[in-house]
């Protein structure tokens, strides 16, 4: 590796011997082997006196970092210190929750390092955690000692999540094969990819069809054969992707308007769907007996039904009247598979 990629920590490490009250005026080993300790452990690797002498310099005397450390040599003590009472390179002062904070950020962006869509960003990543466990403050057993993250299975398809970001960055024409999930029939398409959006641990491209003059989405489990062409497309105007699912509950878009959906459920069902609302348009009332009635502004997706339908009988839905129906029905149907 270059001798200088580790610079920027280096400078934090001999920032933080230069503060420590505890260890004051470090000599150049002890700088050394700070900085050893901390970017490579029992790795190996070796840093040089020259080095560090390096880094002061640069520390003192570097425009470009702005830091103009004031480091001075003691005679008396045979080490260095900051001439400057209080001084540190450590600009942005950080108390505990601020430092906690930035522990669990990291350690959540540091779940997505094999991502295909991060990986670009590996050494990106990794300065960031680098960085942090350099501080004087982090003890080095990390969140996850006592927060664990859901760890999905990888799915098929997200191996087409870094050509498609890109193709999407750059407006570049794509083509791909497609298989529907309904009868297992294959169809090439030529589109022009708006938007990669995750449901559920799954990955869904929303895409422009000129031929068709319509959006249209596709899951990427099931894209094959993808191609990213020279062409260039431009964006359609109306295309807002803050507000392409503004009324959608899941992946599904409808070229339809919303309808207010109300459902009645139990105390317990409605405390939960407080805590955790279905879309951003809910709104809970109480109503007699200890239920409550909760309205939704909505479109009637697939994806509502299966939430509404994954509650069984704490719910009552009330509107609109062809959903009651076609509610009703459906749980006839499934009773009648237990008589």
């Amino acid at each position: 590796m270059p001798a200088n990629k580790y610079a920027l920590l280096r400078y934090r490490i001999i920032d933080r011997c230069l503060t420590n009250e505890a260890r004051p005026y470090p000599s150049k080993e002890d700088l050394r082997l700070a900085c050893e300790e901390a970017l490579y452990g029992s790795d190996g690797e070796r840093i040089s006196i020259s080095t560090i002498e390096k880094d002061m310099w640069a520390m003192r005397n570097e425009g470009d970092l702005g830091y103009y450390a004031p480091i001075a040599y003691s005679q008396p003590h045979r080490g260095y210190f900051y001439e400057e009472e209080g001084y540190t390179i450590n600009d942005i002062n950080l108390n505990e929750e601020d430092l906690g904070a930035l522990r669990l950020a990291t350690e959540t962006l540091n779940q997505f390092r094999d991502s295909p869509l991060f990986r670009r960003y590996h050494q990106a990543i990794d300065k960031i955690v680098n960085r942090l466990r350099i501080s004087p403050e982090f003890d080095g057993s990390g969140e996850s000692s006592f927060i664990q993250f859901e760890e999905a299975p990888e799915v098929k398809g997200i191996e087409h999540l870094t050509a498609l970001a890109d193709a999407i960055r750059n407006r570049q024409v794509v083509r791909f094969v497609y298989e529907k999930f309904s009868d297992g029939s294959r169809r090439a398409h030529e589109v022009h990819p708006y938007l990669l959006k995750e449901y559920r641990n799954r990955w869904y491209l929303i895409t422009y069809e000129p031929d068709r003059d319509d959006f249209r989405t596709y899951g990427l489990d099931r894209i094959e054969q993808i191609e990213v062409d020279k062409a260039f497309f431009s964006l359609q105007k109306d295309f807002d992707s803050d507000r392409f699912f503004m009324h959608s509950i899941g992946i599904t878009e409808l070229d339809k308007d919303p309808v207010d959906v109300v459902f009645r459920c139990n105390a317990t069902l409605g405390k939960y769907l407080a805590s955790q609302p279905l879309h951003a348009s809910q709104h809970i009332r109480e109503v007699s007996g200890g239920d409550v009635e909760v309205s939704l502004r909505v479109l009637v997706t697939y994806e509502l039904l299966s939430e509404l339908r994954g509650y069984g009988p704490a719910v009552e839905v009330i509107a609109p009247t062809d959903l009651r129906e076609r509610f009703k029905k459906e749980l006839s149907e499934a009773l009648s598979k237990y008589r």
